[in-house]
């Protein structure tokens, strides 16, 4: 298990609103799938790039950058290179987010809005190196931390160019760069991060030791070379290395579903609590994700794929996002908060924290709307889309609730 040090940690009100702004957008992400519930949904069209964009940006990015504030220093052992910038991050994002959801219905504002977001992970991706910089040697979980950033890096130059495109402003092939766009963004960054931090906060949650991190090691080599196969099929015109770079990722999940697999067998914390549910229905989800996306890539409809990012992204990283959440704001809150009482007063534990029945009522409303509108998705059935997204409402309201609780405990 990873040593983790407080000394370096950033202030909670620096992390808060990275959490509070992004449950709200994800609440608005909920609401609109029921803008966009009809028959014949199209992977491209302009609402289904808007919606995915406001949940990948307003809250998957958004809360992996309060909680990347918070690891890196720590694991690290160094403080931040400029922490207050992380001040102007997530109002920078929220502004810039909101603009390319509308920019896709008016296109013009798309690459206002994608410059704000530009700006906003320049600086998060700066600050990071910068940060990285003065350590001397490189763990393997900080090595995925500057992999991940540097993916993340063109992967927004290549979403900028596309918004021109998109625009009108120049003329270039949006489909081919999409590839690249999307994979180096969502896989490149999004899942080798989400590798990374699950190397150190599920040992830590879970007391876990004497695990090889060789597994890890190897999930994330061949996602480097499957990213610089889907780049090269972008520039180059060749689909087929883009298909190689797909079956290689697929392949690195699977190493790295076994590494999970290995923590939990050897945790010393055998509770199976509202973290480890969340966890288990993510990883869940991800592999029913990729049968579904192999089924594709080999013939099936359009409402495969759609089912199969679905999943991915409200399955997947919806889950592994909450259930972190549910571990780390209540140990964030504790530290600052009570930790200088312990040995004066009578402190709270941190399972104490932890709102029992509204994230009860999260884990199992937000399961059956993703469940529901996955099933919806395969069938085209505009009536159980709405279905679905109606139990995910219910399951996010409460999970809003939780955030504010854990938050504001005293």
């Amino acid at each position: 298990m990873f040593s983790i040090s407080q000394d370096f940690a950033p202030p909670f009100k620096l992390i808060s609103p990275f959490f509070i702004v992004g449950s709200f957008f994800y609440l608005a992400a909920v609401f609109y799938i029921f803008s966009i519930a009809h028959q014949n949904i199209s992977l491209l069209d302009a609402k289904i790039l808007g919606f995915v964009h406001l949940f990948l940006l307003g809250f998957v990015m958004m809360v992996i950058f309060g909680a990347m504030a918070q690891l890196v220093p720590v694991v690290l052992e160094v403080g931040h290179f400029g922490v207050e910038l992380f001040y102007a991050i997530w109002p920078l994002l929220g502004i810039g987010t909101v603009m390319m959801v509308f920019g896709f219905s008016y296109p013009m504002l798309l690459p206002f809005g994608g410059v704000v977001v530009l700006i906003a992970m320049m600086i998060f991706v700066m600050e990071i190196f910068l940060t990285i910089r003065k350590v001397e040697k490189l763990t393997l979980v900080m090595s995925s931390v500057l992999i991940a950033n540097i993916f993340l890096f063109f992967g927004i130059i290549f979403g900028l160019v596309m918004s021109l495109g998109y625009a009108g402003m120049i003329s270039i092939d949006i489909d081919a760069l999409l590839r690249s766009h999307v994979f180096l963004v969502v896989v490149g960054y999004i899942v080798v991060t989400i590798m990374g931090l699950s190397a150190v906060l599920i040992p830590m949650f879970g007391l876990s030791h004497g695990f090889s991190m060789r597994p890890l090691k190897i999930a994330m080599t061949m996602i480097g070379i499957a990213a610089l196969f889907v780049v090269a099929s972008s520039l180059g015109g060749i689909g087929a290395l883009a298909y190689f770079g797909y079956a290689l990722s697929v392949a690195a999940m699977v190493v790295y579903f076994f590494f999970v697999r290995v923590i939990y067998k050897t945790r010393a914390r055998k509770e199976i609590d509202i973290y480890a549910k969340s966890l288990l229905f993510s990883y869940v989800s991800f592999m029913v994700s990729l049968v579904l996306g192999v089924l594709y890539f080999l013939g099936a409809g359009e409402p495969f794929i759609l089912s199969a990012g679905w999943l991915m992204f409200f399955g997947f990283f919806g889950f592994i996002i909450t259930g972190h959440i549910y571990k780390i704001i209540p140990f964030l809150v504790w530290f600052e908060r009570f930790s200088p009482l312990v040995g004066k007063q009578k402190v709270p534990m941190l399972a104490d924290m932890l709102p029992q029945k509204s994230s009860s009522a999260q884990l199992l409303f937000s399961a059956t709307g993703v469940v529901v509108v996955a099933v919806a998705l395969l069938l085209q059935n505009e009536i159980l889309i709405k279905a679905g997204a109606s139990f995910l409402l219910f399951g996010v309201f409460a999970f809003v609730k939780s955030v504010f609780y854990m938050i504001n405990y005293k």
